[in-house]
């Protein structure tokens, strides 16, 4: 881990975190580059053997300098929205290299979309013949379908499931063929999702085996897009997906199929999580020590405004005392500073913690900021990146201004 204890006290790339806390205040968080670059190589690596296109998925972390430094890497972006577009396009990637993969959305955002000059993905057939009725063969599309593979740790985010309301259901490709016929609509691409946190690399077999079928009847095809789902460690001695394994196996498999295609396509992936969650670390500091009958609560300055996962996802987040580090370990409950019940740990064992501590909160580079909120009125924490070995505030924390800026005034 970055996070590394020197001296008795903790420091994240050379730079202590105290000083990070003093110098930004608290919550905050904070980015390591280094970790993004390592995480989007291990799987580049992995998948050697294929011609690999990571496409990542913005949703997790859409700070435009986060952007920007995952675009040097040679990356593409995933975007469900036509903000997320927006934004990626500013920050200076390509259209071509952007593909946009909305749900329930209008035509006309999707049309604005092809405006911008993007690779579009649709998920349904009602905006499927809607978008051939209007385009016919000038706009080519991705088609998402659902697998119906239950695979991920959490229903909350698998996708793949006979309920869920992402893609067309394999059982529906004949109706797909016939609105793609009729409309004249050129397929570029296939393009599943299964969910997320699936350690079992079997699950992509499967689904890969899957998407060949869909493929076979789809001759103009240019790649398939697996989507991801990778799983990372959470826990100390937690176990994440293998990707070296999976990319020996899927590559093979995937350049066979290409043999038999009687072309070669590129292989997509869009990893979120997996590219940014690691690299994320939130730090909190400790307002009160509050004890009752049956409980010891840590009570800190943030809440599920700042990080919902724990209480929207039963997410775990490893938490640490980075104020107290050798202190005798106690078992805690960690609370937030909102009005509901935003308990983002029970009965863990930290390191003695007292009053003015700083907490921090690992895997915190995914759907932390980018799920925050106002709640309570309380402003969003600022956001830090880590490269080259020094620390950049790439956003300011937000003000009670910020918040009224959009509030207009009635006379009474």
């Amino acid at each position: 881990m970055p996070l590394e204890l020197s001296e008795g006290a903790y420091s994240l790339r050379g730079i202590k975190v105290a000083d990070l806390c003093e110098q930004y205040g608290t919550p905050v968080y904070v980015y390591d580059t280094e970790t993004i670059k390592n995480q989007y190589e291990l799987l580049i690596k992995s998948f050697k053997g294929a011609n690999i296109k990571v496409k990542y998925a913005c949703k997790a972390l859409t700070n435009p300098n986060i952007l920007r430094y995952i675009k040097s890497l040679g990356a593409g972006l995933d975007t469900v929205s036509i903000q997320e577009v927006q934004i990626g396009l500013a920050a200076g990637f390509e259209p071509a290299d952007i593909i946009y993969t909305p749900n329930n959305v209008s035509l006309d955002e999707i049309k604005q979309a092809v405006d911008l000059g993007v690779h579009i993905n649709i998920d349904n057939i009602s905006i499927l013949e809607q978008f051939g009725n209007y385009y016919g063969s000038k706009v080519p599309v991705c088609i998402r379908v659902n697998p119906h593979i239950m695979a991920g740790g959490n229903v909350k985010i698998s996708t793949g499931h006979i309920d869920s309301k992402f893609g067309i259901s394999i059982y529906q490709l004949r109706h797909v063929e016939r609105v793609v016929k009729t409309t004249g609509i050129r397929v570029q691409g296939v393009h599943m999702h299964t969910g997320s946190d699936i350690l079992d690399v079997g699950v992509f077999s499967r689904g890969a085996e899957m998407l060949f079928d869909v493929a076979r009847d789809f001759k103009d095809l240019e790649f398939l897009d697996f989507g991801s789902g990778f799983k990372i460690p959470y826990k100390p001695g937690d176990m994440g997906t293998d990707v070296q394994e999976l990319g020996k196996t899927l590559s093979v498999r995937f350049n066979e199929f290409c043999k038999e295609y009687g072309r070669d396509l590129e292989l997509w992936f869009e990893p979120g999580k997996f590219i940014v969650s690691e690299a994320g670390y939130f730090f909190a500091k400790v307002n009160v020590i509050k004890q009752t009958t049956a409980t010891v609560f840590v009570g800190i300055d943030t809440g599920l405004n700042h990080l919902i996962r724990p209480m929207f996802y039963d997410a775990y987040h490893h938490i640490i005392n980075v104020s107290n580090p050798t202190g005798t370990e106690r078992i805690y409950t960690v609370a937030g500073y909102i009005c509901e019940t935003d308990t983002f740990a029970w009965d863990r064992k930290i390191n003695e913690v007292r009053e003015g501590d700083i907490l921090a909160f690992y895997n915190a580079g995914a759907y932390g900021f980018t799920m925050a909120s106002n709640y309570n009125s309380r402003p969003r924490p600022a956001e830090v990146m880590i490269y080259n070995g020094k620390d950049h505030l790439i956003r300011k924390r937000e003000t009670l201004e910020d918040l009224n800026r959009n509030v207009v005034e009635v006379e009474m």
